[in-house]
């Protein structure tokens, strides 16, 4: 039971470890990638000298990245003040978290307008989230990604019980970019929520993406271009805009897999086939016990035991935890 204790941890942490490593290098080959396909495709005005322009009353928007799919890394998320540098992992389930903070799908990206929302564990697989709650107003949230870095400013925390957590998620008001960061609370436990709010720092980031930036008011024409072909850039006139209060965004359905709701909410024995997987193990462990005993039996020396079974044990007893861990709650 100790021995568990201790994989639960710091044992969970080696898988995020490793696949931390791999979304590392993922990112990296992505923004090599990136900076190929910008370099080939950059282009001017036909005088070569001056860049095009649309007017003073408009915005254009760099195109909207595709929405990354599920177990892909997002970006690298830094976070000076508890010391925290780590990648992003698209997706909120369990599978996802174990590698790394999570995006939730159904919000936007991370530099687009409306609340992108991150959910991280707290205690287990690497802990990313294990200082959060010392965040404090005024302190910088940084996300690096292959379509730019984008910089939020911490504006407030709250604690929220499971079953308001969705409130925090959802976007407020589209016309601003903001980012919710979400784990448990209080640290090694699930009892309660921890939300950290933040709004984009427009000086020490990049262009927003593949959302409607809002312009300066002016009078110019009052009709929508006809079609905006999706994932081009964006042009739209102030007075288009309907830009009064609403009290939610309904979620963007990436795919039928999207995930919404409490990031923590699955409970015991939730993940039935890891019960299978548990027994085996627990079997397997049965078996090297009785090898190792009947070993040393054999050979009347009862440290042909411990010589024998110590390495196969806590091998077989490594993916017996890894399994078992699975029935747990993921908030745990």
């Amino acid at each position: 039971m100790f021995a568990f204790v201790g994989y639960q941890l710091w044992g969970t942490g080696l898988q995020t470890a490793r696949a931390q490593d791999s979304l590392e290098r993922q990112f990296e080959q992505a923004m090599q990638s990136t900076s190929t396909s910008t370099a080939a495709t950059t282009t001017t005005r036909p005088d070569d000298s001056v860049p095009a322009t649309v007017g003073p009353s408009t915005t254009v928007l760099a195109p909207a990245p595709p929405p990354p799919d599920s177990g892909t890394p997002v970006g690298r998320l830094r976070i000076p003040k508890i010391g925290l540098d780590v990648m992003i992992v698209e997706g909120i389930s369990k599978s996802d978290l174990q590698k790394g903070p999570g995006h939730f799908r159904e919000t936007p990206l991370p530099g687009q307008l409306g609340n992108a929302a991150l959910a991280g564990h707290r205690t287990t697989y690497g802990h990313p989230f294990l200082e959060l709650d010392q965040l404090q107003s005024g302190d910088l949230v940084t996300i690096d990604t292959t379509w730019g870095s984008f910089t939020y400013r911490v504006t407030e925390s709250l604690i929220v019980e499971p079953d308001e957590y969705s409130l925090v998620i959802p976007t407020l008001d589209p016309t601003t970019a903001t980012l919710t960061l979400t784990t448990c609370h209080p640290a090694y436990t699930s009892k309660q929520r921890l939300a950290v709010r933040t709004v984009l720092v427009p000086e020490q980031s990049s262009p927003l993406v593949g959302t409607v930036q809002l312009p300066p008011p002016t009078a110019a024409p009052t009709s929508l271009p006809a079609e905006t072909v999706p994932g081009e850039s964006a042009v739209i006139d102030s007075t288009t805009v309907d830009t009064s209060p609403v009290d939610t965004v309904p979620a963007v359905v990436v795919d039928d897999t999207t995930e919404s709701g409490d990031a923590f909410s699955q409970g015991w024995f939730d993940d039935t086939p890891a019960i299978w997987q548990s027994l085996w193990w627990g079997l397997a462990l049965v078996a090297v016990s009785l090898a190792s005993w009947f070993a040393g039996r054999a050979a009347k020396r009862l440290y042909v035991v411990f010589g024998v079974g110590t390495v196969p044990f806590l091998v077989v007893l490594y993916f017996f935890f890894e399994n078992v861990n699975r029935l747990l709650p993921a908030g745990i």
